[in-house]
């Protein structure tokens, strides 16, 4: 295990990020919001006010060491003011998190190593929908300036509803009775891409926030609402090579992958496109919070938000395929014809055997355009009521959330006619930069392209939806110890929590074909202009309004009754019923201060899908065929947390845990693909399986903490987890298909249908060991000399290792068919945060940074698939100054941030580096702007 040990790590990481609620803003201890608490707990000021930075690590130092957990906490530094551009941003600053771009912005969070699909997100302690496939949040649907802080349990208690087995990650909004008087935040800031202007879109965009918090009726209620309106600009460089990367084979008919010029053996990919993507976000957020309280005696909190997102982009693209089809009919694949068939010229082949550049002659690009449009809908609703029972603290909880995600996705091809226009393209492809593909003729006059059947068709569509709805009942009470116990147990908490999810998906598809004016070019009122793909090598190309092309050239009616799209609609029930019972401890031991919690969570599993499958064997008109499965199980998670205060502001804590995560919703569908093999009489099958059980796991975390008041911490822990099994997929060579065969008739001269057969899906397969070592500090420069008064690091490193080996068939042609590395897993992350703060002025420099890993990405199916991704490293940096009390400017902020300032790349590669997939700039953004606080 490759666990470094030397200083210099501590001081890699932003971790407990930067943030707080001002001075006006004191936030109570953090706890799940899931479970009641015994009494109304009201922190006190200290005489000297901390605002700002300093105010938003110290709440954050605060949650972390008050908390029987191990937790890793950020905090608003003041209201509308989380440090990041994203929420997602933001926690991946914390020890042992971090976060994989999408489109250019942090979107899913990995815990300890772990893929976002172990970890779970709550909402003001709800668990949340999602709008993709399966339950893991995408992170910038919650607008950063809505929260008021981020809770991360890393071990989890018995009273903690809906936890993961990596972690649980709570988002907060304000309680408006926490604040002492009414407040007014209003914010706004202009954004730029450095990238700039393409197509028809611009590299700027905006954010503009304001939030209300007041209490009336002698504060006795309170209300809030925050709005948040973002237009951020999608703009792209990226040059990607087809996948799989294969080794090429001596001429047919002993060899399938032949390349006239590439020697036998090379590993060589098919194709690679060049492209500039285009478009914009348009994302409007609501928050508003009710909250009640006209006694210590009941207080009543009503919670509810909702969110819209459209997205709409287009990838303009140049594209090559290298495999030697270019339309041309070739009569002996094993003879070149030099005026008509794909080859090769100086091939530049490494020690490595990897095709690393050459002339390829014959070729016939395409010049396409991708359009995504995408619609997200977020709404939750939550009402929690706290009351007292004599003496029990009882809490009632209901809570509802919906996702609704709707794409539309258009695909237009053209090329130069008369066909074929062959032609002749120099490639040089390259590891860490962008690869080239230089062609011989001019593509950048639009009225010599033409949308026609090239060799992919002249476009294709698909029209994904999902929705998920999900609904939880709480009923929870902190009650007194019982006599006998009450010399360990401060309280007990016991609780029952009831959820029901329901999460479906369609997905018409169909191919895009040439009206009946037949082949034609785009008119100039449709063209958007020229695109400069000089990054790649080549010139421009056009770039057009690809949905008006297709209405107004071409036909698209995408249907889902097909036999390979019956498979892509599902429809997955979980109704999960959690109990459980734990005891608070909060006493001495000798003399050492001891506090925690130990107890049990039961929680009982009904999950089920239905689907419909195309069986063959049925009579024409009958093929679509329902199915429905499911299963139950029922777990015993048994926790316990020990915080040992020891003399100087020491903690020692230990946790031990059974923990569990539910399978993915997309590997519970009951859809699949089912056939008999007619030589045979053996059936066949792949798809989802609904009868999996949840990924579990035993845990045990160690942290030794050293604080200085609030002012400071440093840390070290060891965590451990021990998975008991693993979910990928494998293939049951004695699958039972005696209800899929039961009505077949072998044809004439056919043999008997066997009942069993091959049915490949999701299995629980084999676990390991996970490990890691979390080291992380936030210290103020003064405390080491005076004369750094004002400057300050937030540090973390995490070293991570794991035995754990799987098989992921369906993302072979990328990661091929070999055991791999657990996905999200990076074997180091640092963190590093340096800051000042003085009179008003704040300047913040943050750098992250992960090592290789695979990642999660949506393939051209819209299902999951998994890639090698290049370790990330990340800068960004924030100046500010806030005018004082005496200023007539007294409340206003000016800002200045830049995010990714070296433009970072994302890089994907097949196996090894030198056989690159995707190259990827998304530019450095720059925003200014003001913030005023009444």
């Amino acid at each position: 295990m490759q666990l470094k040990r030397n200083l210099l790590s501590v001081a890699l990481a932003s971790a407990t990020m930067l943030l707080a609620a001002g001075a006006q803003a004191q936030v109570a201890t953090q706890s799940p919001e899931g479970e009641p608490t015994r009494t109304d707990e009201t922190k006190t000021l200290d005489s000297v006010v901390v605002t700002g930075i300093r105010a938003g690590i110290e709440t954050s130092i605060d949650t972390k060491k008050e908390s029987t957990s191990i937790v890793e906490a950020i905090s608003a530094e003041d209201i509308g003011k989380l440090p990041d551009v994203s929420i997602a941003e933001s926690i991946a600053r914390l020890p042992g998190l971090s976060a994989q771009r999408v489109g250019g912005r942090a979107q899913v969070i990995s815990v300890r190593g772990l893929s976002p699909d172990f970890a779970t997100t709550l909402l003001n302690g709800r668990e949340m929908v999602s709008t993709g496939d399966n339950r893991s949040v995408e992170f910038d649907q919650y607008p950063a300036e809505m929260m008021s802080g981020v809770t991360v349990f890393k071990t989890p208690d018995a009273g903690l509803v809906g936890q993961g087995l990596s972690g649980t990650i709570d988002m907060h909004t304000v309680r408006p009775l926490d604040y002492d008087k009414p407040i007014i935040a209003v914010s706004g800031r202009y954004q730029r891409n450095s990238l700039g202007d393409a197509a028809n879109a611009d590299g700027d965009g905006n954010r503009i926030n304001a939030s209300y918090i007041g209490q009336f009726m002698d504060r006795t209620l309170g209300f809030s609402i925050g709005y948040s309106h973002t237009e951020l600009p999608i703009q792209e460089k990226q040059v990607g090579l087809y996948e799989p990367w294969s080794q090429t084979t001596v001429p047919p008919p002993d060899g399938d992958r032949f390349r006239y010029g590439v020697p036998a053996g090379t590993y060589f990919s098919d194709g690679i496109k060049a492209l500039r993507r285009t478009g914009d976000i348009e994302r409007d957020a609501v928050m508003a919070t009710l909250q009640y309280r006209p006694s210590n005696d009941w207080t009543s909190t009503l919670d509810l938000f909702h969110t819209k997102a459209e997205q709409e982009d287009t990838a303009n693209q140049f594209e090559v395929n290298l495999s030697g089809y270019n339309g041309q009919n070739d009569s002996d694949p094993a003879v070149l014809d030099p005026a008509n068939d794909v080859y090769t010229i100086d091939p530049q082949i490494n020690a490595n055997g990897t095709f690393t550049g050459g002339y390829m002659q014959n070729v016939y690009p395409l010049v396409r355009g991708m359009y995504r449009k995408r619609e997200d809908k977020i709404d939750a609703f939550g009402w929690a009521n706290d009351f007292n029972v004599g003496l029990a603290r009882v809490k009632a909880d209901i809570g509802w959330s919906r996702a609704v995600r709707e794409e539309l996705l258009l695909e237009n091809n053209t090329q130069l006619l008369p066909r074929p226009q062959l032609d002749n393209v120099h490639l040089a492809f390259n590891s860490n930069d962008f690869s080239w593909l230089v062609p011989g003729r001019d593509y950048s006059n639009p009225d010599e392209l033409f949308l026609t059947g090239t060799i992919y068709g002249s476009g294709y569509g698909k029209v994904p939806r999902v929705e998920d709805e999900l609904k939880t009942y709480t009923l929870a009470a902190a009650l007194p110890a019982p006599q006998f116990a009450s010399g360990l147990l401060s309280d007990i908490d016991v609780g029952l929590n009831y959820a029901d999810r329901e999460k479906q998906k369609t997905q018409p598809e169909g191919n895009i074909n040439v009206g009946a004016q037949g082949d034609t070019t785009i008119a100039r009122d449709l063209q958007y202009g020229l695109v400069n793909l000089g990054f790649a090598g080549m010139g421009y190309i056009p770039a057009w309004n690809v949905p008006g092309a297709v209405a107004r050239y071409m036909t698209f009616n995408p249907v889902d009754n097909l036999s390979y799209l019956i498979p892509k609609a599902w429809t997955v029930d979980e109704k999960l019923t959690t109990g459980y019972v734990k005891g608070n401890i909060d006493t001495d031991w000798g003399s050492v201060g001891v506090r925690g919690n130990i107890g049990v969570q039961i929680q009982h599993a009904d999950q089920s899908s239905r689907a419909n499958f195309w069986d063959s064997t049925q009579p024409v008109g009958s093929e679509v065929q329902p199915y429905e499965n499911g299963k139950t199980y029922t777990d015993y998670l048994p926790s316990m947390n020990l915080a040992f205060l020891f003399a100087h502001d020491q903690t020692l804590r230990l946790a031990l845990a059974r923990q569990v995560a539910r399978p993915r919703v997309d590997q519970l569908r009951a859809s699949l693909e089912f056939g008999v093999d007619t030589s045979t009489g053996r059936p066949g099958a792949s798809g989802g399986n609904p009868e999996l059980d949840p990924w579990r796991a035993n845990a045990f975390d160690i942290s030794y903490e050293k604080y200085f008041g609030t002012k400071a911490y440093v840390a070290a822990a060891y965590f451990y987890k021990d998975l008991r099994s693993y979910i990928y997929t494998q293939t049951n060579d004695n699958y039972d298909f005696s209800a899929f065969v039961a009505d077949y008739v072998p044809g004439p001269g056919e043999p008997p249908t066997q009942t069993t057969g091959n049915f490949t899906a999701p299995y629980n397969g084999k676990g390991g060991k996970l490990q890691g070592i979390e080291l992380s500090a936030s210290l103020p420069l003064d405390m080491l000399w005076a004369p750094l008064e004002g400057f300050g690091i937030v540090a973390s490193a995490s070293f991570t290792d794991s035995n754990i080996k799987i098989l992921d068939p369906e993302s072979a042609s990328s990661v091929g068919s070999d055991p791999i590395s657990l996905p999200g897993l990076s074997d180091e992350v640092y963190n590093f945060t340096a800051y000042y703060e003085r009179a008003g002025f704040e300047a913040r420099l943050s750098q992250r940074k992960r090592s290789d890993f695979i990642g999660e990405i949506g393939n051209f199916d819209g299902n999951r698939t998994l890639r090698y991704v290049v370790g990330e490293d990340q800068l960004d940096a924030q100046i500010s100054y806030s005018f004082g009390e005496a200023s007539s400017l007294a409340g206003l902020t000016l800002l200045f941030e830049a995010s990714n300032l070296t433009n970072s790349p994302y890089q994907t590669y097949a196996g090894t580096k030198d056989r690159p997939l995707e190259y990827i700039e998304w530019g450095r953004t720059y925003l200014v702007g003001a913030n005023y606080k009444f």
